[in-house]
């Protein structure tokens, strides 16, 4: 994957570039639309940081959080972009996050993306685990992760501190012999 994209249908799936600040900073900025997101960048050189300071230059590093961009193949627009966290205890265990421009929800672009991450991650990178942790109140992506074939697992109450409120917490699973990409 270090130089090689993810391929789906209509997407490109590819590590995040520092040329990517200003797409990124487009949508992933929006407070109102980013509200159950931990990161809600203040200025394009926020996006700067982050991407030089707190992502992962190499995928599948324990202890880490690694980005990808979600690409459009036919007019080449950054969309959107998933996190992987790789955890420090459990090498074959990782957890997704999927944020999307608002412009392009309800397309199908999240779940295109994230199958084809999800399969990379189980067939690639040999991954017997995922999880997701999701808002309550982020109906959306709840549905998207059961669409997926996530179930969920636990429900933690008031267990994150997000943007100065304690917030409840849903961690929705998917083992790799419950994956099956066919099902969308």
């Amino acid at each position: 994957m270090e130089n090689n994209p993810v391929i789906s249908d209509r997407l490109i799936i590819r590590r995040i570039q520092p040329e990517d600040c200003s797409a990124i900073f487009e949508y992933r900025s929006d407070s109102d639309m980013n509200k159950f997101q931990g990161w809600i960048p203040a200025t394009i050189i926020d996006v700067h940081h982050f991407i030089a300071n707190k992502i992962s230059p190499e995928i599948n590093l324990p202890g880490t959080w690694f980005q990808f961009a979600i690409v459009k193949k036919d007019d080449h627009r950054l969309i959107g972009d998933i996190g992987i966290h790789f955890p420090t205890v459990d090498e074959f265990q990782v957890e997704l996050g999927c944020t999307l421009n608002k412009n392009f929800q309800g397309k199908g672009y999240a779940t295109e993306a994230l199958k084809a991450t999800i399969s990379y991650l189980f067939d690639q990178l040999g991954k017997r685990r995922m999880i997701a942790s999701i808002d309550p109140r982020n109906l959306p992506s709840i549905k998207l992760f059961e669409r997926l074939g996530f179930r969920k697992e636990a429900h933690f109450r008031e267990s994150i501190l997000l943007n100065g409120e304690w917030v409840d917490d849903l961690v929705y699973a998917l083992l790799r012999d419950e994956w099956n990409p066919n099902r969308l």
